[in-house]
């Protein structure tokens, strides 16, 4: 296993913010274990920090800012591509302003800059993240996906929207790869969009000196191509820059066409979305369900009107608004049976939101071996929790009553504290989408009004 690396020492660079056109101080310091890659703005206050994270992504019109409250640090990518591409998993970015320095419009002078600082492994592994299954994403007329691999590769294509200048490259990124093949491709722009960039309040800094302008067939620069595909190359340094934002290395091998900021950052959302998704799409929320109960006839006239279990009737009656139900109704809405059923009883429904509960017993058979002498809930199982919660709220309308649910995603999981024996588990529920057959839902499982787990999760209801 790889260890996690910081730099040796500080390192310094000035210059010209590239959108801004103000002077701008950079310095890169060693950062402890664990701590990633972040920005942190002495020239304000208290000198604030954002953490290069895809969560803090606020726009990508021609560059990839950052945000947190009312702070933001502009084009973030080339400084995080030489960090990453060099393999530097902790660090600091200190600025005196919005955004680094542009340089020459690529990442050389940062490169020079982290191979002046050095290189320092630290004692806490690297924990990089293998892409488990294929991701896709399409915006606007980019296409990005990833697929599993061994290692990290980019594969790309680039042009502009008349095909004009197609480029394509592929190359294996390690850290020779990238400060040979791609550090050096400088940004570039077409002439036509220059107008539009002034307008726009961006390019302040632009120069030859800093960026390649292409006009017609021409290609405007200070100094000849630094490699017969830079245009391409620099779109692969970008993504490099922007997948850094994942947090951890990856492995896996990504195809992009025509890649923009904006692509790029949702491709490393939904990498993080399949980092935290804990289950396979179209796994079921439970096992095959047990048979349901069974309502013998009654032998009077009054027990004769007692409607059955699971029919529409007993479900519209029982999922209402201001209603609670006890685990004997439970079992009628559900085909859970236990030791799977985790809803005990509701206490609350009120529109799309709906409110349970679940007594987490030392007699719960998962804590035989979860674990001896220190049992904890197993966190599965609050997410299992919610989507049963999800599914009684489903089961108000009529027409789903007697459905089984069948889980086929869920993002952004998180588990906060440990569940432990003696906790009263309560359930949180809101309805988000209900069309059809599909079903959304926000989940949230507190303790004694603290929240130890959440996630966003998506179903389809199927009949048995």
């Amino acid at each position: 296993m790889s260890s996690q690396y910081t730099l040796k020492q500080s390192a310094s660079f000035a210059g010209i913010g590239l959108h801004g056109g103000n002077r701008v101080s950079m310095n890169l310091l060693p950062a402890l274990p664990n701590t990633g890659l972040r920005f942190r703005r002495i020239d304000l206050d208290g000198a604030p920090e954002i953490e290069a994270r895809a969560e803090y992504v606020v726009d990508t019109q021609r560059s990839t800012t950052l945000g947190k409250g009312a702070v933001k640090v502009h084009t973030v990518e080339h400084v995080l591509a030489a960090l990453a591409g060099a393999g530097i998993d902790n660090a600091i970015i200190e600025l005196d302003a919005n955004e680094p320095p542009i340089a020459d419009g690529s990442s050389r002078e940062f490169v020079r800059l982290v191979k002046e600082a050095g290189r320092l492994a630290q004692a806490d592994p690297a924990e990089i993240y293998r892409v488990t299954a294929p991701i896709e994403v399409n915006v606007g007329g980019s296409q990005m996906a990833v697929f599993p691999h061994s290692g990290f590769k980019i594969t790309c294509t680039s042009s502009d929207k008349g095909g004009r200048f197609t480029q394509f490259f592929t190359l294996e990124i390690t850290p020779a790869s990238w400060e040979k093949e791609l550090s050096h491709a400088r940004t570039f722009c077409f002439y036509e969009e220059i107008e539009f960039l002034i307008k726009n309040g961006l390019i302040k800094g632009g120069s030859l000196e800093n960026a390649i302008v292409i006009r017609d067939d021409a290609v405007l620069t200070t100094e000849p191509l630094r490699y017969p595909e830079e245009f391409v190359r620099h779109k692969m340094l970008d993504i490099v820059g922007d997948l850094a934002l994942i947090g951890r290395p990856i492995h896996g091998h990504v195809i992009a066409t025509r890649p923009s900021h904006h692509a790029n950052t949702e491709l490393a959302k939904a990498i993080l979305a399949q980092m935290r998704r804990p289950l396979e799409a179209a796994q079921t929320f439970a096992p095959p369900p047990a048979p349901a109960l069974e309502v013998k006839p009654a032998k009077s006239p009054v027990d004769a009107s007692t409607p059955t279990v699971n029919s529409p009737t007993s479900t519209e009656t029982l999922v209402r608004d201001g209603a609670t139900l006890d685990t004997m109704q439970v079992m009628q809405i559900l085909p859970h049976r236990p030791p799977f059923l985790m809803v005990d009883k509701v206490t609350k429904i009120d529109g799309v939101r709906i409110v349970a509960q679940k007594n987490v017993t030392m007699g719960e058979p998962f804590f035989e071996g979860h674990f001896p002498g220190h049992p904890i809930m197993p966190g599965v199982l609050q997410l299992e929790a919610m989507a049963q919660v999800a599914g009684i709220l489903m089961m108000r309308q009529a027409e789903n009553a007697g459905k089984l649910a069948y889980f086929m995603s869920a993002e952004d999981v998180k588990w906060r504290r440990p569940v432990r024996p003696g906790d009263i588990l309560m359930i949180e529920v809101e309805m988000t989408k209900a069309r059809g057959k599909i079903g959304k839902a926000k989940g949230k499982c507190t303790v004694d009004g603290e929240v130890v787990s959440e996630a966003n999760v998506t179903f389809m209801l199927m009949d048995r």
